[in-house]
């Protein structure tokens, strides 16, 4: 079987075993939409106002929809990753032609089909809404697939290195949330101290969110997206490397 083959059928193993877990569907979702209807519906936002939520509506799009591209591939990979180790998965796979790069990009594309479908669910609840210019560009599906895939990579290191799948999850909600709150998501760099200003560009979903945000204000969104693809390319490297290798 060639490595496309091989990729192929690890494709449809991990989307069906996703399609199986009812709850993950649902919570995969229903957080965002949870997370529009609380900020973008009951909140919303108040332009010329003080404090958060106030500027327009088009600024918190990129956040509503980083919450899916970082979120579940830090969680899903995250928690395979680990299940897949503490059953000793691995060792399985490696008595196959399978590498542990092809298994990383089965499980990602099976990342950017859920997230893909999620985004779009976000963007029309988002417009319906809140009235949003929505960022209706062909440069949004690089944008996502940059993100999943570099968030993939970071969910597989955080399942390889933490000690357990409870453990996996925990980390990547302790990363998840400080990235998508301080990453120039919802909250506006200028609400943040002086000292912090730097430390914002040293986040890679910051990249994810102004350069979404180009594609509806206006603005280059070429530099962000080639940085956020680097970084991908990196991550996703890292990530299959660190996967366990059996004994």
């Amino acid at each position: 079987m060639s490595s496309v083959g091989r990729v192929r059928s690890e494709l449809l193993a991990s989307w069906h075993s996703f399609l199986r877990r009812r709850t993950a569907v649902f919570f995969t979702f229903f957080f965002p939409v949870l997370l529009i209807v609380i900020f973008g519906a009951l909140v919303r936002t108040d332009p010329g106002g003080g404090g958060l939520f106030t500027e327009p509506a088009e600024y918190y799009v990129p956040g509503y929809v980083a919450v899916v591209v970082l979120f579940t591939p830090l969680s899903r990979l995250g928690s395979t990753v680990a299940r897949h180790r503490d059953d000793n998965r691995f060792e399985k796979l490696a008595t196959t032609p399978l590498s542990k790069l092809e298994w990383l990009a089965a499980h990602t594309l099976v990342n950017v089909v859920i997230i893909g479908l999620a985004s779009l669910l976000v963007l029309v609840l988002v417009a319906v809404l809140t009235g949003a210019t929505l960022p209706l560009s062909p440069l949004l599906v690089p944008y996502v697939v940059a993100g999943v895939v570099l968030f993939c990579g970071v969910g597989a290191m955080l399942g390889s290195y933490t000690e357990s799948q409870d453990g996996a999850i925990a980390a990547s909600n302790s990363i998840g949330l400080p990235l998508l709150f301080l990453s120039d998501t919802f909250v506006p760099p200028e609400l943040l101290p002086e000292w912090f200003a730097p430390l914002i560009e040293l986040s890679p979903l910051t990249y994810f969110a102004r350069g979404v945000r180009t594609l509806s204000t206006g603005g280059d969104p070429l530099a962000d997206l080639a940085v956020l693809s680097v970084l991908a390319v990196v991550f996703f490297a890292l990530g299959a490397y660190s996967l366990p290798q059996a004994d």
